[in-house]
């Protein structure tokens, strides 16, 4: 049995769970109502019973449900936390098996130097994709524990998305014209705050952007003070879309966005909390606008704009 097909499956009995608590919460319910009428019926005429009655009931459905919901919720939680540790299983996995095969390769055989080259090339972005795995998970552990940023100063959004569109182009192999930056407004666009815990929210966007584009990326950034006291950093792709019912629940921990044509893109689902997270802690938000499956999608981190002194 494949992966996808162990994944279906668990997903099935996951759902079926699901159906066979929620509907057994119903019955209970409604054999507890029908229980409650039939003692007003028989003690309409003792009002201490019928008090004590009602009152017991109203409990016991009040249990079942909490109880109901707290399992469903339990539920949804133990499945996240499978789909993290097999999407991180994967993400390690695969670097490593890819690294080992090239260096057996290289032990074993004589290779001519233009493939020994391609092969530490392989090497090296194998382990920079391991290396982004670890600290995804690190960060994300990271930003749990702290709720505020400990040092501020101030970081020019412009650069550092700038920076940051850069280093996307060489990290994924893209022409200049994959991602254009656009930069509004003659004055800088200064925020306060950790410039590496920025670097890393842009970053994020624009890996994902990249990431869900598929074979033609054209993705936009753009950096601008939509008011006075506001920066934001625009991040807009032209992939696969978010279905609107899931835009809201996509900055949650674990979460993957679960649509048509993504078989083939992996990750560990904390990308977004992370930028979600350190946008928190930096006084700011982030949000997402999708017209749905197929039509792209808008990512915008918006943070305080930091006094400028002229």
């Amino acid at each position: 049995m494949g992966p996808e097909a162990y994944y279906n499956r668990y997903v099935t009995r996951r759902q079926k769970a699901i159906a066979f608590f929620v509907a057994l919460c119903v019955l209970l319910v409604g054999a507890a109502v029908s229980l409650n009428i039939g003692w007003i019926l028989i003690t309409a005429r003792q009002a201490t019973p019928l008090v004590l009655g009602i009152i017991s009931f109203a409990l016991i459905i009040a249990g079942l449900i909490v109880y109901t919901v707290f399992l469903v919720l339990e539920i949804k939680r133990n499945e996240e936390h499978d789909s993290f540790i097999n999407a991180v299983t994967h993400e390690l996995k695969t670097p490593i098996a890819s690294m080992r095969l090239y260096l057996e390769t290289l032990k074993s055989r004589d290779v001519d130097e233009a493939r020994r080259r391609q092969f530490y090339e392989i090497m090296l972005e194998d382990a920079d994709r391991l290396h982004r795995t670890v600290e995804q998970v690190l960060k994300a552990g990271a930003v749990a524990q702290k709720p505020k940023v400990a040092g501020r100063a101030p970081v020019d959004m412009a650069a550092l998305a700038r920076e940051c569109v850069q280093l996307a182009r060489v990290r994924h192999h893209l022409d200049a014209s994959a991602i254009a930056l656009q930069a509004h407004d003659g004055h800088p666009l200064l925020v306060a705050g950790d410039a590496e815990e920025l670097r890393t929210v842009v970053a994020n966007l624009l890996d994902n952007a990249v990431k869900y584009s598929g074979e033609a990326v054209r993705v936009t950034v753009s950096v601008a003070a939509p008011a006075p006291n506001a920066v934001w950093v625009r991040v807009q792709d032209r992939g696969v879309g978010i279905p609107r019912s899931q835009l809201k629940r996509i900055f949650n921990r674990f979460y993957r966005v679960q649509t048509r044509g993504l078989k083939q893109i992996t990750g560990t689902g904390l990308g977004l909390y992370i930028v979600r997270s350190i946008a928190r802690a930096h006084g700011g938000r982030v949000f997402a606008q999708s017209e749905g499956e197929g039509r792209g999608a808008t990512f915008t981190l918006e943070l305080p704009r930091a006094d400028v002194k002229s």
